[in-house]
């Protein structure tokens, strides 16, 4: 009988109240909104219908990623341990009424942000975004014991690791990112190589009627 390989599972956080639609990135105070709750739950609902053995939760410090990890640590009966690597990156335009498309151009005050879109010269550079989670992730997968670990994150930081480990350029187009509101990315380590082997949104039925807004 073949052994499961471990799994290492992405999970974004839920919808967050922001009723000011603001860029929050890492500014404290943004919890999840009664919707984003249901989604949470709905993320740990997935990850115990696909009979996952989990042993370890970790999530952002950042409110709304750890109120999105308690049903996961309650479904499966683990703490969920705080790890800065999973935090947003961080952005010289968090506090504003900025949203990361085309519509940002129209925003005087974010043009001097805007130089260099390739690093980005906006706040923490993808490459560095990538670092800290494959750092993490590369950690995690060096336990060879047996079960699946759940990474509570943003957006950003999931689409860095869903890149860094299909070798594609970092760059990209934000509005591309799939990477919904609690979305699962599902990566397996076996004989020591990542790959990716899943997506779902197990949000997806709320995710029309959900404002996201507030995204690196």
């Amino acid at each position: 009988m073949d052994v499961v390989p471990n799994r290492i599972h992405l999970v974004r956080h839920g919808e967050v109240h922001n009723p000011d639609g603001l860029l929050y990135g890492r500014l404290p105070g943004f919890h999840l909104s009664r919707s984003g709750v249901r989604m949470a739950q709905l993320a740990a609902d997935e990850l115990v219908a696909q009979g996952y053995e989990v042993k370890t939760v970790m999530t952002s410090p950042l409110e709304r990623a750890q109120e999105s990890a308690e049903p996961i640590a309650a479904a499966f009966g683990r703490p969920a341990s705080v790890d800065v690597a999973l935090i947003e990156a961080s952005s010289r335009l968090e506090g504003g009424r900025f949203q990361m498309n085309l519509g940002i151009l129209a925003k005087p005050a974010a043009w001097r942000f805007l130089v260099n879109p390739l690093r980005p010269s906006w706040g923490e550079p993808f490459a560095a975004v990538a670092a800290r989670m494959m750092s993490l992730i590369q950690s995690v997968a060096g336990d060879d014991s047996p079960g699946d670990v759940v990474m509570v994150s943003h957006q950003l930081p999931i689409w860095m690791a869903h890149r860094a480990v299909l070798g594609t350029r970092l760059f990209h187009d934000p509005r591309k990112r799939r990477c919904s509101l609690s979305s699962i990315t599902s990566f397996e380590v076996r004989d020591g190589a990542i790959r990716e082997v899943g997506y779902s949104e197990p949000a997806a039925a709320l995710i029309a009627r959900s404002k996201d807004v507030g995204a690196v």
